[in-house]
């Protein structure tokens, strides 16, 4: 009896969903994306804000994007995520549809849908891709898995009131309590 063969989709896939339906593709797998609540989204712009203005502050190069954002992490049509946050700092990387290759800097916030793609299968990804730094925010047990992949230093968990440093930025500490205020 042969094996049933799963369908292999293509970066195509992803751009002929309908209008409004949002979904990653890792390896040639699609994952439909629920929408964030309120929290997620409150997250994803106050961190924006506090990283752009240490970057803009440096007069630093790097560009910081918030989802929805393209990233093609390979060399290849299999796999395009759009993480909650990407900090990008090769410009040779980004044109009109995203970026090209690993984010420097990649924070995902975990919600009860997503907590087996956030800590499983992208952290092998975004590892394997080259991305420097991962950060995942889980908002229900108020802690911040930070993995640093260039020097594992800053690797550990954290909770929302330590100030977290950043592994690519030595002078960005953030306090994720409060952002929330």
């Amino acid at each position: 009896m042969p094996l049933l063969r799963k369908q292999c989709h293509t970066i195509e896939d992803i751009y002929a969903l309908p209008e409004g339906q949002r979904a990653e593709l890792i390896d040639g797998q699609i994952y439909d994306m629920a929408p964030p609540k309120r929290i997620h989204q409150k997250l994803v712009n106050r961190l924006c804000q506090t990283i752009t203005n240490h970057i803009d502050s440096k007069d630093g190069g790097c560009e910081v994007y918030p989802a929805p954002f393209a990233v093609f992490l390979n060399a290849d049509d299999k796999t395009y995520v759009e993480p909650d946050l990407s900090v990008v700092c090769d410009q040779s990387k980004l044109d009109e549809y995203g970026c090209n290759g690993a984010p420097d800097w990649i924070i995902e916030i975990v919600s009860p849908s997503t907590e087996r793609m956030d800590y499983g299968i992208k952290l092998f990804k975004y590892r394997s891709a080259g991305v420097r730094e991962y950060w995942i925010i889980n908002p229900q047990n108020r802690t911040v898995n930070v993995f640093d992949f260039d020097s594992n230093e800053k690797t550990g968990q954290y909770n929302f009131d330590n100030g977290i440093e950043s592994c690519i930025y030595k002078d960005l500490s953030i306090k994720i309590a409060d952002l929330l205020l």
